[in-house]
């Protein structure tokens, strides 16, 4: 009998991608790929090491140097890229189907990322051929104008939740400023990623620009981070491993972006429209299974309306739909791997020392295999509970009282990280205010997280280094070159050693 939930045409086993050939390790090492509803392995994939990696930005550098891809018009690329965003919104429903299955997301949750995907592409084919560069004039003497250039081999390190999408969101800039690149995916999730190769070589990507190696941080990860050949890394992950390819980074002096982990505030007066406020707030913990890095985790009311909103809160939790990945009714699906199950349970352990349970706290019901944890609430947690200050990743929030605006803020700034912040108040001048307060690279006002593609989106603090999204993408996938022209009928030069 078949199961229903198993999409059909799995890969007996996944391999790297180089030069325009799929191919295995090197050494011919593999390592185990898991169904996180029953934690059984279902494929193999090639496990990358230096070897691969080298072989991979070999191929990068020649595509780089020697082939068409860089040298192309703006509109030459966008055409590939608009064709790149085409083919993947014709196979969306096969794209979630295998994302879903592979990472325990919900199916319309990884429906709607693989759409994502696609207007990440068709986002950057269109900025590209709009961009302008900057010119300066001083009328009668000089003029002087911005030359941007790609860089190079840009090395590529993502995440495994919603890996696709974020594949997608560092691809799309990479590849449309004239850069070739080496994709090292999330070793949980690199079912998804597999798919760049065909989507690309049908676009009609050069042999080259797209290298996809498969393989462990420590090896894979670690082996691109070190390559004297790859000038830049765009990393999405946790903080201690931005840490290490920070200092792995710094004797090659190479460019960085890093957007890493969160443990973002949402703020809720007593003033906000109370709804809407738990609506959100349930949605930006739960969705995506909590694991998201800009995840709403803390939740910090204030203490008039603290009780109703606890109770509200946890009521709602508990309606939250767990269920099967490919269910369309799921809601909250399975975590990614035993490994991230076993550290999120951890927490729910911890917080059931720290803050009073509310909802959730262990596996739901009827689920008694695979990565399954209820959505969990406590309420009443002190600022100095861990489950208050460390990033958690999964289905689990922290709710917490305050007294007033000050008190408010000094809760929201009082971690290390600051990625995201959300902050429901139907004061004008306290939501301003509030805003430019927070330590947060982003903030959004009686809002969940909507992304407008044209933003900077980044973190300052633990939650990362640099922006993309819009013209930031664009400015750290080139160099800006200034080319300077005198004008003047006479050069205006000091002149040395002149008689």
């Amino acid at each position: 009998m078949t199961d229903s939930r198993i999409p059909a045409d799995l890969p007996d086993h996944i391999q790297h991608y180089i030069d325009g050939a799929f191919v295995d390790s090197v050494d011919g090492d593999t390592f185990d790929v898991l169904d996180p509803v029953t934690n059984q392995t279902y494929t193999t994939a090639a496990a990358g090491k230096k070897a691969d990696i080298e072989l991979a930005v070999a191929a990068a550098t020649r595509a780089f140097n020697e082939g068409p891809w860089p040298r192309m018009l703006p509109r030459e690329r966008s055409r590939v890229l608009h064709r790149i965003a085409d083919i993947v919104e014709s196979r969306d429903a096969r794209l979630a189907e295998l994302e879903s299955y592979d990472s325990g997301l919900p199916i319309t949750q990884a429906l709607g990322q693989a759409r994502r995907a696609a207007e990440n592409f068709r986002f950057f084919a269109d900025l590209i051929v709009a961009q302008s560069d900057d010119a300066f004039k001083v009328p009668g003497k000089q003029m002087n104008y911005v030359n941007r250039k790609p860089i190079g081999v840009a090395g590529l390190i993502t995440p495994w939740n919603t890996p696709f999408m974020l594949e997608s969101w560092k691809l799309g800039p990479a590849l449309a400023t004239g850069n070739t690149v080496v994709l090292k995916p999330a070793e949980f999730t690199p079912l998804s990623a597999s798919l760049w190769a065909g989507i690309f070589e049908e676009a009609g990507l050069p042999k080259g620009v797209f290298n996809l190696v498969n393989g462990l941080g420590e090896d894979a990860g670690d082996a691109l981070v070190k390559h004297p050949d790859v000038p830049l890394i765009s990393f999405t992950g946790e903080s201690r491993t931005g840490q290490i390819i920070f200092g792995n980074a710094a004797p090659f002096l190479k460019g960085l972006s890093m957007e890493l982990g969160g443990k973002s505030p949402a703020v809720v007066f007593a003033d906000a429209d109370l709804e809407a406020a738990v609506d959100a707030t349930i949605f930006g913990v739960f969705s995506l299974n909590g694991e998201r890095c800009t995840a709403g985790s803390r939740i910090l009311v204030e203490r008039s309306i603290y009780e109703e909103f606890v109770e509200r809160y946890a009521a709602q939790a508990k309606r939250v739909k767990v269920g099967y990945p490919h269910d369309p009714a799921t809601e909250v699906g399975a975590l990614v791997h035993p490994e991230h199950y076993d550290k999120v349970m951890s927490y729910v352990e911890i917080g059931k020392r720290e803050g009073r349970l509310v909802a959730g706290g262990g596996r739901p019901e009827g689920f008694e295999a695979g990565n399954f944890v209820a959505p969990t609430v406590f309420a009443d947690v002190s600022p100095d509970a861990r489950i208050f200050q460390e990033e958690i990743f999964g289905p689990v929030v922290a709710i917490t009282p305050f007294d007033s605006d000050e008190e408010a803020l000094s809760l929201a700034n009082n971690t290390k990280y600051g990625l995201a912040a959300y902050i429901w108040t139907n004061d004008l001048k306290r939501a301003h205010n509030f805003a430019q307060s927070v330590e947060a690279g982003m903030v959004w006002l009686n809002s969940n997280n909507v992304r407008d593609l044209r933003t900077p989106f980044g973190g300052v603090k633990a939650s990362g280094l640099g922006h993309e999204g819009g013209y930031r993408s664009i400015d750290f996938y080139t160099d800006q070159q200034s080319v300077h022209i005198t004008l003047a009928a006479h050069s205006h030069n000091p002149t040395f050693g002149k008689n």
